[in-house]
């Protein structure tokens, strides 16, 4: 049994007559293909940390003499810290050397070796080929060498010339040329992992702490109960388990078990295994199929806010007896999976509403999150009466910070209104501040699908979509700073009142008239008129963005800012009607790119591609 903090470990074995069942550790982090299909577009810097990690764990195959000869992302798992794990020995090859080599034909096509492809013999070398492979797909969310069908891809192998993206960098692009050597003997890694370890591409990796596993991975996948499993793609887990088939077994089949721990007459009746009823399904987090009710897990109490497309309630867990908010979703009027997806990527940062359980009935899908006992920021500022200017900027840096951070991630919210930004508790603190209701979120899409961060958009988003997300980023920016001029001001820029009209609020918008003189603004920091100024710029290219506003003066220096509470003369109620007219104005004229959905990418479809499977001939 092989034993290496990179290889996915034997928890137990047992087997009856005719079939040997191994028993493996549970990855929560699902396998990287899911991730690199449906999550995000690898920088340079995940593809190091995880070709270092996996480079440790075939150099370990390799000295015990195993070649691999599967290597993809469908067999790389990760645990629930982000470290991987590869799994998936069934055609792994004992006692081959440079010496020693194996002549079978097997492996999934794109990823094999052109020695594998001719079968010429092949050894260790064999797996730096398709470690290269893996590679250019996770830095592209291509392959090297895909022909139309079998035939083609393997002499692309052999003979295609490799085109290589200019966008990579240096390091990588040598790396890669270093691995698609077709000459085994030549290739980067046949003399064994120090040639891989020196390469430039991995100048900055701690080898050592890397190996100790004190390298913090560069994704932590989202988790929740032991048994969660939406990080897995629901075309496996919405599948009703079956054994596996098998032939009956023969006179002599014992002799195939012998020298393991024991032979169970009953598996079954060892492990307490009970059919698969409603009864006894544990609740899995995934949105599809839902092995509870949510009615049999919460208990819906009083209505927390009402939306076109969705109710939000209080509830309470029947075995906890904790408190949570439930936001229960039409799925007729609305798709969730978008703002599911990116709450559990990104429900982890500290300001942003944590996503507890997801059920789905066919009809309705049931978000549990964190009940937000504090309120409303709105409430919570109009209640108060007054507000400084160092309070104002302790809220604003928190908001400023999330935003930045999701903006970061290829994210826009295109919904930040005060409503849907509310404290955990009772505090008051700035840090227990929460930007809530997803709904409308996007995350930026390449072409193939992919999600993308910032540092590839230029490369793999047409300008439409590009201008359009830049467009929805700096509306979230618009959208702060008229919660800005509300706490300094005592009332909206834009709006007299609730009875204001729609077309009255957008032509005051549109004129980009807002008022930084008399009133409280006599007593208001010029530094604070200057980056209020600044967010609501009437260009959006010209409008701060959520970076420039945490590198404002104003905000780096806000220990140094008055703590004079200015009086208030609006009603709040006014105020609040105001800023609900102000939303609601702005709704009317709300802009959605068209972005393909995600099973629509070329890297989701290879899921049902039957040259994808792995061969064994």
């Amino acid at each position: 049994m092989v034993d290496e903090p990179m290889e996915e470990g034997e928890a137990d074995s047992c087997h009856t007559e005719g079939k040997l069942y191994l028993i493996l550790d549970f990855l929560r982090g699902g396998d990287v293909f899911t991730r690199l299909s449906k999550e995000v577009l690898f920088t340079e810097e995940d593809v190091k940390f995880y070709l270092a990690e996996l480079a440790l764990a075939l150099d370990h195959l390799h000295q015990l003499g195993i070649v691999y000869r599967d290597l993809k992302p469908e067999n790389i798992l990760l645990d629930e810290i982000g470290h991987i794990k590869l799994t998936d020995f069934g055609l792994s090859k004992e006692s081959v050397d440079q010496e020693k080599k194996a002549y079978s034909f097997c492996g999934t096509v794109e990823y094999m070796a052109p020695e594998v492809v001719n079968r010429r013999g092949h050894s260790q070398s064999a797996d730096w080929w398709s470690y290269g492979v893996l590679m250019f797909e996770m830095l592209t969310g291509t392959l090297p060498f895909q022909g139309k069908d079998r035939n083609e891809t393997m002499n692309m192998i052999l003979k295609a010339k490799l085109g290589m993206p200019q966008f990579l960098s240096a390091e990588a692009q040598s790396l890669l040329r270093m691995l698609f050597k077709r000459n085994p003997a030549n290739r980067l890694g046949s003399e064994g992992v120090e040639e891989i370890k020196r390469h430039l591409f991995f100048a900055n990796i701690d080898w050592d702490k890397l190996y100790k596993r004190e390298v913090q991975p560069p994704f932590k996948p989202a988790s929740g109960k032991p048994d969660d499993t939406f990080c897995f793609d629901p075309e496996f887990t919405a599948k009703t388990p079956k054994d596996s088939p098998g032939l009956p077994a023969s006179a002599n089949a014992h002799q195939l078990f012998k020298g393991f721990s024991f032979v169970a007459t009953s598996i079954a009746e060892e492990y307490k295994i009970t059919p698969i009823t409603s009864a006894n399904v544990l609740p899995i987090v995934q949105i599809n199929g839902n092995a509870a009710q949510f009615g049999e897990v919460y208990e819906l109490k009083e209505d927390i806010g009402v939306g076109s497309y969705s109710v939000c309630k209080r509830c309470i867990h029947a075995t906890t007896n904790m408190e949570f908010a439930v936001k229960i979703i039409d799925k007729s009027k609305r798709d969730p999976s978008e703002e599911i997806e990116i709450l559990m990527r990104y429900g982890q940062h500290p300001n942003i509403i944590t996503l507890k359980d997801v059920f789905d009935d066919g009809r309705y899908v049931y978000l549990v999150t964190d009940l937000m006992k504090g309120g409303e920021l709105l409430d919570r500022i109009l209640k108060q009466k007054c507000f400084s200017e160092r309070e104002a900027s302790d809220i604003l840096y928190v908001i400023s910070k999330t935003v930045d951070y999701l903006h970061c991630q290829g994210v826009v919210h295109r919904d930040l209104k005060p409503s849907n930004i509310l404290y955990m508790d009772e505090s008051a603190s700035a840090d227990s501040i929460r930007i809530c209701d997803f709904g409308f979120a996007k995350q930026l899409r390449g072409e193939n699908g992919l999600l993308l961060t910032p540092c590839y958009t230029a490369n793999f988003v047409a300008p439409e979509v590009l201008m359009q997300q830049g467009y929805d980023a700096a509306c979230d920016i618009w959208s702060l700073g008229v919660l800005f001029y509300t706490m300094l001001a005592g009332y909206t820029p834009f709006a007299n009142g609730p009875n204001d009209t729609p077309e009255e609020i957008l032509l005051r918008i549109g004129n980009g008239k807002f008022s930084l003189s008399g009133g409280n603004w006599d007593n208001i920091s010029d530094g604070a008129k200057d980056l209020l100024s600044h967010m609501l710029h009437m260009d959006p290219h010209q409008r701060y963005t959520a970076e420039q506003i945490l590198k404002h003066s104003w905000i780096t220096h806000r220990d140094q800012l008055p703590n004079d509470q200015p009086k208030r003369n609006d009603v709040s109620h006014v105020v609040k009607g105001a800023m609900v007219a102000t939303y609601s104005a702005l709704t009317h004229k709300t802009f959605q790119p068209v972005l393909e959905p995600v099973a629509a990418s070329s890297l989701a479809q290879r899921r049902s591609m039957k040259k994808r499977t792995s061969t064994g001939l």
